[in-house]
């Protein structure tokens, strides 16, 4: 089973600016409430805007949000998740980088931490983020 990245990228210059690992086989729901496991502070990102869920050896990208969730500028309802890809929270919203690895891969775990961003994990305290 695929381990999951979330990085939350910079509105201007796309780099880094807070990370979420989550393993395999969980639920993942980003949103502006505070139930969701990402939790995201911008007016244009619905109280639950979308869910990451394991379907058999993959992950579904599942929209909830009334402003939509874009990849590669088009609006998607439902799409399989595939390593790389970046999906905005409404047209203008915040940018997500989703990268996945097998859960025995430290590798590529590994190369994510020479970016400079903090890396968070699921279970952390501190799962908000605000966005200007």
């Amino acid at each position: 089973m695929l381990v999951i990245t979330l990085t939350l990228l910079h509105p201007l210059k796309s780099t880094p600016v807070q990370k979420w690992n989550f393993e395999p086989n969980t639920v993942i729901r980003i949103g502006r409430a505070n139930d969701n496991d990402v939790v995201l502070y911008s007016a244009v990102v619905s109280r639950h805007h979308l869910e990451i869920r394991p379907r058999n050896d993959d992950w579904a990208l599942i929209s909830l949000g009334s402003n939509g969730t874009f990849v590669n500028g088009r609006k998607i309802n439902k799409v399989l998740v595939k390593d790389g890809m970046i999906i905005r929270l409404a047209s203008s919203g915040p940018k997500i980088l989703i990268q996945l690895s097998s859960d025995d891969e430290d590798s590529t775990m590994g190369r994510s931490k020479n970016i400079s961003a903090k890396p968070i994990s699921s279970k952390d305290i501190s799962k908000e983020t605000v966005m200007n």
